[in-house]
């Protein structure tokens, strides 16, 4: 009997789960979608990433010309991801570590550009966790 209820247990916990996750990340989404109200678009494309310790996760996207943008973050704890933005070329053009973990950064771009967004946690705050990443846009013609 008590081998059955273990069984049990462990199926539901099986079968559950991954629900649970999920749930996690839409209450993350929707952070994310709620710093991207009007005037801004979501572009659509989430960037999702599991972090532990000093990994970095690698998004590429490209910043058009005539926008104004806004690139936001959340995570299970407010100000843990450290996100940077640098061009093709590796030069960085904006890390929110130099304005208190924001969670969100708005600017406009004079010219198309390709770029590189690394995110990573702040290791003196958390260890692992997920770390999701959308960029809005607004047209500014």
């Amino acid at each position: 009997m008590k081998r059955s209820l273990t069984t049990l247990f462990l199926i539901a916990t099986m079968v559950l789960l991954p629900f649970k996750l999920n749930s996690q990340e839409d209450v993350l989404f929707t952070n994310c979608l709620n710093q991207l109200k009007s005037p801004f678009i979501a572009s659509g494309q989430p960037f999702k990433a599991f972090l532990t310790g000093d990994e970095v996760a690698e998004f590429h996207t490209t910043f058009f010309a005539g926008s104004l943008y806004r690139v936001v973050t959340s995570s299970h704890q407010e100000g843990t991801i450290l996100f940077s933005i640098y061009d093709k070329d590796r030069n960085l053009l904006f890390s929110n570590e130099n304005h208190e973990a924001s969670s969100y950064w708005d600017f406009k771009i004079e010219g198309s550009v390709e770029c590189i967004v690394e995110a990573r946690l702040d290791t003196e705050k958390t260890t692992s966790g997920i770390a999701l990443l959308m960029v809005g846009f607004k047209s500014l013609e």
